[in-house]
């Protein structure tokens, strides 16, 4: 990472770098050269689905144009695919970097998620679902996935 004032949380074995080399079970939306998009089986919204780069970046800041580019492509494709399967009455989409902002994994990821029936998201503590649940959300939304 660059000279930054951004402070991270402890490093750890990347969660997401282990869910991409297939080495910790996770459902996948889609997944290509430089992006993934994940259910996250935290819930926070109708549905709540993370768009990750499928290289180990830990900030906004360490990302590539091209990835950067690939990302905002994906977060519209997922926020397109939860309107058409879920019929929210609106779309959340967050991004966290250094602990103070609550970055929890240090692998920049963009949280998109589908209102709630009474607005907003969750952030308090929420069910972790079981992979059978987040691959039947998987199934929802990659059928209203937008073609390239």
């Amino acid at each position: 990472m660059s000279e930054s004032a951004i402070r991270l949380p402890d490093a750890q074995p990347c969660a997401f770098c282990a869910y991409l080399k297939g080495s910790r079970p996770f459902t996948f939306v889609i997944r290509n050269t430089l992006t993934a998009v994940m259910v996250t089986q935290e819930q926070r919204g109708k549905p709540h689905l993370l768009v990750i780069p499928t290289r180990h970046r830990e900030t906004i800041l360490d990302l590539t144009d091209d990835e950067c580019a690939a990302l905002m492509v994906e977060v519209r494709n997922a926020a397109t695919a939860i309107d058409a399967a879920y019929q929210r009455s609106g779309i959340s989409v967050w991004q966290n970097n250094g602990e103070a902002a609550s970055q929890s994994i240090r692998h920049v990821h963009f949280h998109v998620a589908g209102t709630l029936d009474s607005g907003g998201t969750e952030w308090g503590p929420v069910e972790e679902l079981p992979l059978a649940k987040t691959e039947l959300i998987a199934k929802q939304v990659q059928a209203h996935w937008p073609s390239s």
